[in-house]
């Protein structure tokens, strides 16, 4: 098995932005991480068992930006605040009953994904357009596996899919295509910034 090294690893933004980042910018971060995530879960469209939110796409976003380690870190803490009860996710409810309920599926995702989309973008996947469409579509696409299976322990496979997957997918496409432009334009900007 070949030893990935520093020579090809790439940092994620957020390294890029602050190369120097100490232990109070790094909890910083992740503590924004969460309030992103908080204020996604408002932005929401009505569905039942499950609301269609922006949380996905802006956990996606955390692990690209934040790489693998903080975007995994800003998740679950995140879920810790929802786990205590506070009122962090889509809709009133909040606390263990909650996170045990339709939606843990896709809490288990968001961890998942944020860690892969993070281990994609620490090897380049982010900077390139169609890897970064590629990086999305794939973290949507741990997101929707695990929120599926869990609803179907639920309501049966066959209803899992009717209310967990098919009502998600046209949001999907156009949540990751937004996710992969941010992304994008992220780093457009970063180039900008240090070519002047």
């Amino acid at each position: 098995m070949v030893q990935e090294t520093a020579a090809t690893a790439t940092p994620p933004l957020l390294t890029t932005l602050r190369p120097r980042g100490g232990v109070v910018a790094t909890a910083a971060a992740v503590v924004l991480g969460s309030l992103l995530l908080v204020a996604s879960a408002k932005v929401q469209v009505p569905f039942w068992p499950v609301p269609m939110t922006m949380q996905s796409m802006v956990v996606l976003l955390l692990g690209m930006a934040y790489g693998s380690r903080l975007g995994v870190a800003a998740v679950l803490l995140y879920l810790a605040e929802g786990l205590a009860g506070l009122p962090v996710f889509a809709g009133s409810g909040a606390g263990p009953a909650y996170m045990a309920g339709p939606t843990a599926g896709y809490l288990v995702g968001f961890v998942a994904s944020a860690f892969l989309t993070g281990w994609l973008a620490e090897r380049g996947w982010d900077r390139s357009p169609l890897k970064a469409l590629s990086a999305m579509f794939l973290g949507h696409g741990v997101i929707l596996a695990a929120g599926v299976a869990w609803l179907s322990t639920l309501f049966g496979p066959d209803k899992a899919v009717a209310v967990g997957l098919v009502p998600f997918l046209a949001a999907t496409v156009l949540k990751t295509a937004l996710g992969a432009a941010i992304m994008q334009a992220a780093w457009w900007g970063v180039g900008r910034s240090t070519a002047s």
